[in-house]
């Protein structure tokens, strides 16, 4: 008998907030605030694009995750090597493919990423697509700001996304 494939799902508490990690098939494919600006966006995504619900439970990649963020907070490791799953548009895979190229401690306006994926008017388009991902922190939104260099919305809100920029600053 077929086993029914769910994505498993984890609390994580991080220094700035509780995140909820999930994986499928061996990959990452969740990394989520619990406390979201557009509640049920990310899940819904996710669910429809694999056709499977969410199942409380341990994997071996959310082990992994887990060990690879409490050593980002601990200011030992500057870059993620989880294996990733994206479920969304090929727009919004390239934004996010984009978004890991940015280094530890840096940052960039949606702007910069618009034209870093060779889209210069797509600027609302990425910022659209920037807010729907899935797996923050191992796919770094948090390093986009505003044009003006000021914080701009955040699925874990500012104040995270500036303790996240604080303390890659840190880091470096």
């Amino acid at each position: 008998m077929l086993k029914e494939k769910k994505i498993r799902i984890q609390s994580y508490l991080s220094p700035c907030g509780e995140l909820v990690l999930g994986s499928f098939e061996d990959k990452l494919c969740l990394c989520n605030w619990t406390i979201e600006k557009h509640p049920g966006r990310v899940d819904r995504r996710l669910q429809t694009g694999l056709k499977v619900d969410y199942e409380e439970g341990m994997s071996d990649v959310i082990q992994e995750a887990m060990k690879q963020l409490d050593a980002y907070f601990r200011l030992e490791r500057k870059s993620f090597d989880v294996p990733l799953l994206t479920v969304g548009t090929d727009f919004q895979k390239q934004v996010w493919d984009a978004l890991q190229e940015i280094p530890y401690g840096k940052t960039c306006s949606y702007g910069e990423l618009a034209e870093r994926i060779g889209q210069p008017k797509a600027v609302r388009a990425v910022a659209n697509a920037n807010g729907a991902n899935a797996i923050s922190l191992f796919i770094p939104c948090h390093r986009i700001i505003g044009s003006d260099y000021s914080l701009t919305g955040y699925g874990g809100g500012l104040e995270a996304k500036k303790f996240l920029l604080e303390l890659e600053k840190r880091g470096k």
